[in-house]
């Protein structure tokens, strides 16, 4: 770079004596790889405070705000298994990694990043694509954090599938193995070439994961046929004076009275606003029609969530849903660990472009709106979406589908964090991936207990729940 040209904010600095990979290598100082996998890092506080656990307390303080009468639903479906509780509970997790060190490498992480929340997706010319597929959570933090979930996600996944202890080891260890490995590949080529590597027709090649290729075959086969149309067959019928409306579906699918479609519907006009000028000229060419209240998964359930169904002149649907966006469960817990914390303007941005940032090629009409001072975002409903239920893979598949999401998050990671930085932390030894499997089956275990101390809960009548729903 000429010396005659000024630094220009927004882009990088002229190069520094000591490389972008040496400043990763040097974070292991303050978290040597190894320690990852040391009990003595860990330093877990005793969850029990006065014959109550805290995990009970944060499944309590987690529904805070939510519908009352879907409370008891959410606590059913986290009561399912110790892999459904861990799917429940971001923020615990959140707040156990925020009392261990961390690299203090940063990066837009997902923030619920297990094994469940990677999936098929339609992109605008109806071509699937595969990524991480949830972002409620996502915030700048700790790489780590997202690896960490990820690993001792597969791990319970694995035990619900009936697999072998050290099999279930084994797909944590793939998965952060793939992981490093993707990283250090990224870090090695060019900024374009990285930005856009790992093609989703190359992935399985990459990640080593053939033997899954006849699973995700049959995933996307029934992805292709889960659209709008398919939906909206099923859950509206004809209205009088034409068009079509939703039908009644409980407990998952209800109608909403007049106003409250009114509303959702009037929500649109801001949620124009958010997206692309080039995509109103399509949405333009929809009629809005009906509206209906529609519980969401673990998670997300007891927050409010719309389906609004809108037709073409032909009578085609569009089915959008509107589903509220509260804050970050790890927001207190990133900025314990360290990270600055940017003021959110709005709840359904921070999703959107959280969303954004990570993946390869998100859903052309995401967006975000408000309505009655609550923050939603906007999303297409069904747009083919598909997904591997990792708790239901044959054993011998569990490590194929850790080194698939291991490398695809390594892809979401690097379009926010300089690749060389992470791939100088974790290195070309195994280190790390011994050190977070042996993480894996410790928080795998910790998660087990919170799921027993829920069942007590549940039990005792403190928690009320909906079980077997």
């Amino acid at each position: 770079m000429s010396t005659r040209v000024p630094h220009v904010a927004g882009f990088a600095g002229r190069p520094r004596a000591e490389s972008v990979k040496s400043a990763g290598k040097a974070a292991r100082k303050r978290m040597p790889r190894g320690a990852h996998g040391r009990p003595e890092t860990w330093t877990w506080p005793d969850r029990r405070r006065n014959g109550v656990t805290a995990a009970v307390e944060a499944v309590e303080e987690s529904n805070a705000g939510r519908i009352p009468e879907l409370i008891p639903l959410r606590v059913g479906r986290m009561a399912a298994g110790p892999f459904a509780f861990l799917r429940g509970s971001a923020g615990l997790m959140g707040a156990d990694l925020a009392d261990t060190p961390v690299t203090g490498i940063g990066a837009q992480i997902c923030g619920d990043a297990h094994a469940a929340n990677f999936g098929l997706y339609a992109d605008a010319r109806g071509r699937l694509v595969m990524d991480i597929n949830d972002f409620d959570e996502t915030v700048h933090g700790p790489w780590e954090w997202d690896v960490k979930r990820l690993v001792a996600s597969l791990v319970l996944a694995g035990r619900e599938a009936g697999a072998a202890e050290d099999v279930c080891r084994a797909a944590a260890y793939a998965a952060a193995g793939a992981y490093r490995r993707t990283m250090r590949l990224l870090a090695k080529l060019p900024v374009i070439d990285a930005w856009n590597a790992i093609a989703d027709e190359e992935l399985v090649t990459h990640a080593d994961a053939r033997d899954l290729l006849g699973t995700l075959e049959r995933v996307s086969a029934k992805a292709r046929r889960n659209t709008s149309a398919k939906f909206a067959a099923r859950a509206t019928e004809e209205a009088e004076g034409g068009g079509r409306r939703f039908t009644d579906a409980p407990p998952v699918l209800r109608r909403v009275a007049d106003a409250e479609a009114a509303a959702v519907a009037g929500a649109l006009d801001g949620y124009l606003r958010t997206v692309g000028e080039d995509r109103l000229p399509l949405l333009a060419r929809y009629t809005v029609h009906d509206v209906a209240f529609r519980v969401v998964g673990t998670g997300s359930v007891g927050t409010r969530s719309y389906v609004v169904l809108l037709l073409d002149h032909l009578g085609e649907p569009l089915v959008l849903q509107i589903k509220e966006a509260r804050a970050s469960a790890l927001v207190p817990h990133v900025a314990k660990a360290g990270f600055h914390v940017e003021h959110v303007e709005h709840e359904g941005r921070r999703v959107v472009l959280g969303q954004k940032r990570m993946q390869v090629v998100s859903d052309f009409l995401l967006g975000w709106a408000e309505m009655d001072a609550v923050p939603y975002q906007v999303r297409q409903f069904r747009n083919r979406k598909g997904s591997v239920d990792p708790a239901a893979l044959e054993p011998g598949l569990l490590d194929d589908y850790g080194r698939m999401t291991g490398a695809l998050l390594a892809r979401a990671h690097a379009h926010s964090a300089d690749p060389r930085l992470i791939a100088g932390y974790c290195g070309r030894s195994d280190e790390l991936d011994a050190a977070l499997a042996e993480f894996a089956v410790a928080y795998a275990d910790r998660t087990e207990a919170d799921h027993a101390d829920l069942l007590v809960a549940i039990r005792s009548g403190r928690l009320a729940a909906e079980l077997g729903s």
